[in-house]
């Protein structure tokens, strides 16, 4: 993973990780999952087996789905996603 990078794991039309990337701006990289096989399966180890994205990397902190402003501010997410 890329060093104190925030990571969201997502796909190009689910509009949830469209909110993710543009909240998070440059403070994150996404990585589009429906390209590369072998992130995929790093997404899925990290939420369990969840397939539900955006998968939001931070640190040690897992999150599954966004939830807008909430998200950011470490309130509870609404777990939105495809």
């Amino acid at each position: 993973m890329t060093d104190n990078k925030i990571m969201i794991y997502g796909t190009d039309t689910c509009p949830f990780c469209v909110q993710a990337r543009d909240a998070y701006k440059d403070r994150a990289v996404f990585i589009n999952v429906d390209k590369d096989s072998e992130k995929l399966k790093e997404m899925l180890a990290l939420s369990g087996g969840r397939r539900q994205v955006p998968v939001i990397v931070e640190g040690d902190k897992v999150t599954v789905g966004f939830a807008g402003e909430t998200s950011l501010r470490g309130g509870i997410p609404l777990f939105g996603g495809t």
